[in-house]
């Protein structure tokens, strides 16, 4: 994801694939075919840390030096926009730093990732498809 400046650009990443899925669509492959099918579903995708330093360039949040972590505005973008119905995170962590840093409530999403070896990929999609299609 770094290399590529989007989210979830790991190849084995299944963000795209729960998707994908969910939706019954084929997988979005470039970024602006992903950028288009996120904005099809109304689905925005933002960073709960705008600043951080890692310990190594990996995403995983135990890479991060929690000393130096600056928190996004979300406060403000709720404010810009709010016809935001739910606020879902696939990061204990970052679940966590929504409420105890900002007072956000959130719910939680499993991790997309393909070594978040607790939930198969079906019931990921599963507890995703239940949080995300009871907006529509």
């Amino acid at each position: 994801s770094f290399k590529n400046n989007f989210y979830y650009a790991h190849p084995r990443n299944q963000f795209w694939d729960i998707l994908s899925k969910i939706f019954n669509e084929k997988k979005p492959l470039t970024t602006n075919e992903k950028i288009d099918f996120l904005k099809k579903h109304k689905i925005a995708l933002w960073d709960v840390i705008c600043e951080c330093i890692r310990k190594e360039n990996r995403s995983t949040d135990d890479k991060l030096d929690n000393k130096d972590i600056k928190f996004c505005n979300i406060k403000k973008l709720l404010k810009k926009y709010p016809n935001i119905k739910k606020i879902a995170t696939n990061s204990r962590e970052a679940q966590e730093d929504l409420k105890e840093k900002l007072g956000i409530d959130s719910i939680y999403l499993p991790s997309p990732s393909s070594s978040n070896t607790h939930y198969t990929f079906e019931e990921k999609v599963e507890r995703w498809k239940k949080e995300l299609l009871e907006l529509m």
